[in-house]
């Protein structure tokens, strides 16, 4: 159930999981304009000099605080399960990527 922010109604979400693919991603840049928030993910491979960017999602700055709100509960519903996650570099923060290796 996804419910869409000031509009009062709720929202159904239906996947069909036969259609949807999955992209592993170890590297992600971020960036920002005034009005959106571009993701791109990227994998890195051993031996290969260039990361290749698979996928890029753009959202609006509600959207993104709102990932940014779900993915913060969803880490916490991890490491409350299964501990603490290790970064390489703890308490450092990223400056527009995230992965190995950090930008």
């Amino acid at each position: 159930m996804n419910e869409q922010p000031g509009d009062g109604s709720q929202k159904t979400l239906q996947i069909d999981i036969s259609n949807v693919e999955g992209t592993y991603s170890n590297l992600t840049l971020l960036a920002h304009s005034g009005s959106e928030f571009v993701l791109d993910f990227a994998r890195i491979e051993p031996g290969i000099p260039k990361a290749k960017i698979h996928s890029r999602i753009i959202m609006t700055p509600q959207s993104a605080k709102l990932l940014l709100k779900a993915l913060e509960n969803k880490v916490g519903a991890f490491e409350a399960s299964f501990g603490t996650i290790q970064t390489p570099r703890s308490g450092a923060e990223p400056n527009g990527g995230i992965g190995f290796p950090y930008p």
